[in-house]
This record gives C-alpha cells, sequence and structure tokens, in this order.
C-alpha cells in the first residue's frame, strides 16, 4: 500500500521501454536516438507541463527498473515492448500485476499486446493479425465524450504505421475508445480501456518502432490524456480485499 498523495500532485509516471531495437538497430536508432521510451517521456512533457512528473526503466537496468520502489513511486505506467517480451522475468511481472490491481494505472502501448503483463491482465493470447507495409493509419475517435479522446482529432491520420487488424484476442473493452482503418481495408480496436481491481488500463496501438509515430503530436495526446485518465483518483493504492459486513436490516 501506498502513502496517500493529494490528487492536485504532479500526475507521476514511469516511462518503461524494452529499448532493445534502439541499441541493435541502426535505422531503429536514427528515428529514436535515445530510445523510444525518451520520445515517450519528453512528448508527456510536453503536453502535460508542471502537472506531470517523469522517470524512464529499461529492460537491462536490474529488476528491469520495475523494482517496489520505482512502482510505488509511480502513479501510472507505460509498457512498449517488441522483441523481448519472454526476457522479463516472471517475478517482475508478478510485482507489477500487484500493483496494478492495487491501483497503479496502465498503459500499454503498440506491441505490447504481447507482453507478459497485459496478457496475464486480460487472461487471453492478446493475438492479432499484423502486416507491416508502411502505409497510412486512420485513428477513428469512436467515443468522443471520453477523457481519452479530449482535444483529439478525428481522425489522426499517421503517414506510416505497421498494420494492426483483427481479430484481437482481448476481453471485450470497458469502453473503445478509439477504431483504427488502414489503406488494405483492415480496421482494429486501437484504443480500449480496461479495469483490473483497483487499477484502470489502457491499450494504444499505434507505436511501431520502424516509424516516428512517438513524435506525432496527436499520438502524444493521447498517450498524455491516458496517462490522466489512468491515475487512481483516490490518491492512495490498495489491494481490494476481503469484508466481512456485520448484519443489518435494510426494510
Amino acid at each position: 500500500m501506498s502513502e496517500e498523495r493529494p490528487s492536485g500532485d504532479p500526475i507521476r509516471v514511469l516511462v518503461w521501454g524494452e529499448n532493445r531495437h534502439e541499441v541493435l538497430e541502426p535505422h531503429v536508432a536514427e528515428l529514436y536516438p535515445e530510445g523510444m521510451h525518451t520520445t515517450i517521456a519528453e512528448g508527456l512533457r510536453r503536453v502535460l507541463g508542471p502537472s506531470v512528473e517523469v522517470r524512464t526503466a529499461t529492460l537491462d537496468e536490474p529488476e528491469h527498473g520495475l523494482d517496489e520502489q520505482a512502482l510505488e513511486w509511480a502513479d501510472v505506467l507505460t509498457w512498449w515492448g517488441h522483441k523481448a517480451h519472454r526476457e522479463v522475468q516472471d517475478e517482475v511481472v508478478d510485482r507489477v500485476q500487484q500493483q496494478v490491481l492495487s491501483g497503479l494505472g496502465l498503459l500499454v502501448l503498440h506491441s505490447g499486446h504481447f507482453s507478459k503483463i497485459f496478457r496475464r491482465l486480460m487472461g487471453t493470447t492478446c493475438s492479432l493479425s499484423w502486416r507491416n507495409d508502411g502505409r497510412q493509419e486512420r485513428v477513428w475517435t469512436v467515443d468522443p465524450g471520453h477523457p481519452i479522446a479530449e482535444g483529439v482529432p478525428n481522425p489522426i491520420r499517421i503517414d506510416k504505421q505497421e498494420m494492426y487488424g483483427e481479430f484481437f484476442d482481448i476481453p471485450a473493452p470497458d469502453e473503445l475508445v478509439f477504431i483504427s482503418s488502414f489503406e488494405g481495408g483492415e480496421v482494429f480496436r486501437s484504443g480500449c480501456t480496461f479495469r483490473r481491481g483497483n487499477g484502470r488500463i489502457f491499450y494504444f496501438s499505434p507505436g511501431d518502432q520502424e516509424y516516428p509515430v512517438y513524435d506525432h503530436p496527436d499520438v502524444q495526446r493521447v498517450i498524455a490524456n491516458g496517462v490522466r485518465w489512468a491515475r487512481d483518483p483516490r490518491g492512495e493504492r490498495r489491494l481490494p480485499g476481503l469484508r466481512r459486513v456485520a448484519e443489518r436490516s435494510v426494510w
């Protein structure tokens, strides 16, 4: 359980990135010389300004940068992974899961759909259809009243992006905020919210390593809105617990 914090305090965001493509592949390093996690963090600072405090962590740090202290500090965790899902230690996944159930917000980005933590929280394979042909994606708002859609154009146009298509093996979202369409005719549930325990989860699909999607100002806006939405409004973190209730008359 973390200490209660006033709701007016800056949102503490821990931006987690696998940081393997950027290190191993020169063309990705050219797009994201400091890593995708740094670009995502800078986008949050640009959009949210002093209302956010951002730190970053990567796979190759001790405990993947996700020790108890780091997770207790954060209000929201963002997660991007792709080629090294299997390298994430199960004990770290256990730790993150407990924190999410206790109220840690979680944003899962793009290929993070296949991460251990997302698959565990969803309870499904989280598999999908894909094709990486670098054609345009349009991200359509289907819930314009949702806070994550605030200030977002409809549609967002991303000139080059990997195609993600249905069937996407996830539980029915609590809220469907965005649907994407692609030049090949495919559609995809690209912006979905879920609640697990006391935690809020937002999955947002745009953001392949082959393209500079995280530099896109509208994508940055969606991620920033997702962070604001995912923060636990109670200002504390606590697992849902078993409660014995005294007998009472309601008549």
